[in-house]
């Protein structure tokens, strides 16, 4: 498994790259309702399954396609790039079945609105196709009306020149998403064939996701949280394992450290779901230390663990991403190392003996010594 080398890496120290030329695919239905103009455009496919029944056609789509918001989604819609397999005009609240199939043109790529900003960023892997970064907390991916600037995307349009079409815009493609107080990997696509790549990937659960956090009281290595996931009824600012519309989500811990209270863990998710890990660890009766969203956030610590006062965001760290490099298939495993305001709680959390190796997995010894619990929590 590679981990940094791959074609057109970029030397630094070099000049610029050669652009990749975007390819088009041909709309498969002669009957769709698209102008022949627009038969050279790239075309996405996604089909429906049941976990999607029910869904609006604009939402449906905004799940499927992280580099598009709702609203473009839906001018797409109005625009006639988007056709269902069962209405000749689709519309923005055309309902979702099990089975449906849902095509959508994207446009040729026009300026970015978004500016570009001189703002410091990790590059972890960069090439003519991709580039990873370990994006730190406080930064937001996209700009949007409560974050106009200083987001992820300003930084990359800044230090990334070679970017191609990507959604209809020239700019960063964004395949996937951290929350705002959540540092860590991610790869994003520098053309619409990466882009679609990563998409697909993605949307099969091709991708390895792993977290570092630091969750309340003490969580058993291994254990597997299957629970649905869905915008809270009551707080359309929370996800909740309670909602009457979800969708299937798979959270499993991977590895665990008992620090007296609190317990270390690493965390894999088989799905992407919105806010996931918060939820699910906080849905099982293990918060997230400094999520205040999902009850992570005590008013009276005990004294052993007052370091966690000096939180300033939730203990969650997107530690390790794997996936196949979209070019050359090639099988890519990227780390982004813990940063210093979570690894100096965790330093001061852990007994003398183990401050050093705090975040070393444990041996196999110690992990069948945690291994009690493999059942899922619904």
């Amino acid at each position: 498994m590679s981990q940094g080398k791959g074609p057109g890496t970029r030397d630094r120290s070099k000049g610029r790259r050669k652009k990749v030329p975007d390819s088009g695919s041909p709309i498969p239905d002669p009957r769709s309702p698209i102008p022949d103009a627009r038969a050279s455009l790239p075309t996405v496919h996604f089909t429906a399954n049941e976990d999607n029944r029910g869904d609006r056609l604009d939402r449906f789509l905004a799940g499927e396609i992280a580099d598009y918001s709702r609203s473009q989604i839906q001018r797409l819609i109005e625009t006639g790039h988007v056709t269902h397999s069962r209405y000749q005009d689709a519309k923005s609240n055309s309902d979702i079945r099990d089975g449906d199939v849902i095509s959508v043109v994207l446009p040729a790529p026009t300026a970015t609105a978004a500016q570009a900003e001189d703002l410091p960023i990790e590059i972890l892997y960069d090439d003519v196709d991709i580039v990873v970064v370990n994006k730190p907390a406080g930064m937001v991916v996209h700009p949007a009306a409560g974050n106009p600037s200083g987001t992820l995307v300003n930084a990359l349009l800044h230090h990334i020149k070679d970017l191609s079409g990507i959604g209809g815009e020239i700019r960063p493609g964004i395949v996937h998403r951290l929350d705002k107080g959540t540092s860590g990997v991610m790869v994003v696509a520098k053309n619409d064939d990466a882009h679609r790549e990563l998409t697909r990937q993605f949307h099969d659960r091709e991708v390895e996701k792993e977290y570092v956090a630091l969750a309340w009281g003490l969580v058993q290595q291994r254990k597997r949280i299957n629970a649905r996931i869905g915008r809270d009824p009551k707080n359309r600012v929370k996800m909740s394992t309670r909602a009457s519309r979800s969708r299937d989500a798979i959270t499993r811990v991977t590895w665990a450290r008992d620090l007296e209270g609190v317990t270390l863990l690493r965390v894999a998710i088989h799905t992407g779901r919105t806010h996931q890990i918060r939820v699910h660890l906080s849905a099982i009766g293990h918060p997230i230390v400094g999520d205040a969203l999902y009850g992570g956030v005590h008013r009276r610590v005990p004294h052993p663990l007052k370091a966690v006062t000096r939180l300033a965001r939730p203990f969650l760290h997107a530690e390790r991403l794997v996936i196949t490099h979209p070019r050359t298939k090639e099988r890519m495993e990227f780390m982004a190392p813990i940063p210093a305001d979570l690894e100096a709680i965790a330093y001061e959390l852990a007994p003398p003996e183990i401050r050093e190796t705090v975040f070393a997995r444990v041996s196999i010894a110690e992990e069948t010594h945690h291994d009690e619990d493999g059942e899922d929590d619904e």
